[in-house]
C-alpha cells in the first residue's frame, strides 16, 4: 500500500501514513494534499491550501523583481578637440551616471584628419578615467571602432546601493528640514 510522509498545515510531523488516509485528513481539515518532495523515500506531503501558497508565491516573485536593480548604460559622446568647459560639462554627466549607479559608455567621434590621431582620442579617454576613478573604474579599455573610440566605465557602487544611499539622504533631509 502506497504511503506518504505527511506534514501538517503549521509544519508539523504527522507521520508516515497510506494515501488514503492524508487524502481523508485533508478533506476533513478542507485543504489540499500537495506533494512537496516526490523523490524522497516515502514521498512527502504537506496539508495546504493551495491557493493560498501559488498566491503568496506569486507575491514574494513580485516583489524580488521589485527590489531588483535593472544595470542601465549611459553613453557620452565627445569630440578629441573638445573645449575645457564642455568637456568638463561631459565629465559631470559622467560622475552623475556613476553615483547612480549605471555604467558610462563614453564614445569619441573622430572626422576627417582627426582619424589619423587616434592617440588624442585615447589621452582624452585616460583623463576622463582618472578625473572619475573615485567613483568607477574603467571595464573596458578604449578600442578603435572604425570612426570612435569606446571605452565603459563601470560604477564602484552597485544600483541597489546607490539607490539606498540617495533614499538615506532623502530621509535625513526631511527630518532636518521640519526640526
Amino acid at each position: 500500500m502506497p504511503e506518504v510522509r505527511l506534514v501538517g498545515p503549521n509544519g508539523e510531523q504527522v507521520g508516515i501514513v497510506p494515501i488514503a488516509k492524508a487524502l481523508e485528513l485533508a478533506r476533513e481539515s478542507d485543504l489540499d494534499l500537495v506533494e512537496v518532495a516526490p523523490t524522497a523515500r516515502p514521498p512527502v506531503a504537506k496539508l495546504m491550501d493551495y491557493g493560498k501558497f501559488k498566491y503568496e508565491s506569486a507575491m514574494k516573485a513580485r516583489e524580488a523583481r521589485k527590489n531588483q536593480a535593472h544595470t542601465i548604460i549611459k553613453e557620452i559622446k565627445l569630440r578629441p578637440k573638445i573645449d575645457p568647459h564642455d568637456y568638463e560639462t561631459k565629465k559631470g554627466h559622467v560622475v552623475r551616471f556613476l553615483k547612480a549607479g549605471d555604467k558610462v559608455k563614453v564614445t569619441i567621434m573622430f572626422r576627417g584628419r582627426e582619424q589619423s590621431r587616434p592617440e588624442l582620442g585615447y589621452r582624452l579617454l585616460q583623463r576622463l578615467a582618472d578625473d572619475v576613478e573615485e567613483l568607477g573604474f574603467v571595464e573596458s579599455r578604449p578600442k578603435q571602432d572604425g570612426r570612435n573610440m569606446i571605452m565603459v566605465i563601470g560604477p564602484h557602487k552597485k544600483k541597489a546601493e546607490a539607490k539606498a544611499e540617495r533614499a538615506a539622504a532623502r530621509d535625513h533631509e526631511a527630518e532636518s528640514g521640519t526640526a
